[in-house]
Formats: structure tokens, C-alpha cells, sequence
């Protein structure tokens, strides 16, 4: 397990460095969607589906939305051995990361199987047992997401609030440049 969330690391690390090193806007904006998609796959392997969904949504709707505004921006064709090398790179990155992708699903429990048959210290047993007593809340997903995880939540909403404010921010600065100066 440790030798495989070593590997999903190295793989975001190695598309963190592209996305800096990169001169193409596209590559860059491709290599950081896998690491956040490398994120979500770290998520799955410490078995916390729940956590791993938010940055599968965010990589998703910045993906689709920040090359949608890059895409009429640098039209070129590969033509280069150097520029064929790294898109064979980055096609080996990718089926690398949906192997591990793979791997981690399979490892996930049955559907329907509840986390407190598999482990008998899960926080679960402790969030039922507790959860209207220590937060006053009859719903226990409203206890848990607010009380007993706030921060969790909290930095979930930071993450989507950044990812929508780089695309308008990117998608703002494109129609500014196409209207005219009025001096």
C-alpha cells in the first residue's frame, strides 16, 4: 500500500513539475488535472471515497472549463521528436494513473457493506453513537459534515471556490483583451 501511494505522489510531483516547466498553456493546464486527479486516486487508496469525490468534481469542471478557454489560444501541431516524446510521456502517465485508478476501486468494499463490519474502530460506530449528544443535530450527515469534520468541509468549499475563480478569472481576462481601449 505505502509503495503504491509513493508512486500516485511521484506521479503528481512529475505533473506538477510539467505544469511549471511547460511553455504550452494546454500541457499545463492537462498536467495539473492529474494531479488533482492523482489526488483523488490518493483518496481512494486511504479509503476515503468520500473525500476523493470533491476533487474528481473540481478536476472535471476546471478541466472542461480552462480548456475550453485555452483551446482557440495555441492552435500548434506536433512536429518535433521533443514534442512527440513528452505526449508519449504524458499517454504513459496517464494509463499509469488509471491502473492505479483501477486498482484502488477494486480494493474498495462491497456497496452496501457497511465501514463498522470491516473495522471495528471506525469513526462511524463514534459519530452515531455521539452525534446528537455532542452536536444537538438530529441529522447525523448535518453533525458530521459541520461539527464533527468542518474543516474537511470547509476546505472543500475553498478548493471549488478557487477552481471557479481561476476560470473566471481566466475566461474575464479574455473578453477584456478582445473589447476596445477607451483612453
Amino acid at each position: 500500500m505505502i509503495n503504491l501511494l509513493t508512486l500516485v505522489l511521484i506521479f503528481m510531483i512529475i505533473g506538477a513539475i510539467i505544469s511549471i516547466w511547460t511553455t504550452d498553456l494546454l500541457s499545463a493546464i492537462i498536467a495539473v488535472g492529474a494531479v488533482g486527479f492523482g489526488s483523488s486516486v490518493v483518496f481512494l487508496l486511504l479509503r476515503a471515497p468520500d473525500v476523493a469525490l470533491a476533487p474528481v468534481v473540481v478536476e472535471v469542471l476546471m478541466l472542461v472549463i480552462l480548456i475550453r478557454a485555452t483551446v482557440g489560444r495555441d492552435v500548434h501541431t506536433i512536429g518535433s521528436a521533443r514534442e512527440i516524446f513528452g505526449l508519449s510521456v504524458a499517454a504513459v502517465l496517464v494509463l499509469l494513473l488509471l491502473a492505479f485508478a483501477v486498482h484502488a476501486i477494486g480494493g474498495l468494499p462491497e456497496f452496501g457493506e457497511p465501514v463498522m463490519a470491516r473495522v471495528a474502530d471506525a469513526p462511524a460506530s463514534y459519530y452515531l453513537e455521539n452525534g446528537l449528544s455532542q452536536t444537538g443535530s438530529a441529522n447525523i450527515v448535518t453533525a458530521v459534515l459541520l461539527d464533527f469534520r468542518g474543516y474537511d468541509t470547509l476546505g472543500e468549499a475553498t478548493v471549488l471556490f478557487g477552481a471557479i475563480l481561476g476560470a473566471m478569472t481566466l475566461l474575464r481576462r479574455k473578453s477584456r483583451t478582445d473589447k476596445p481601449r477607451q483612453e
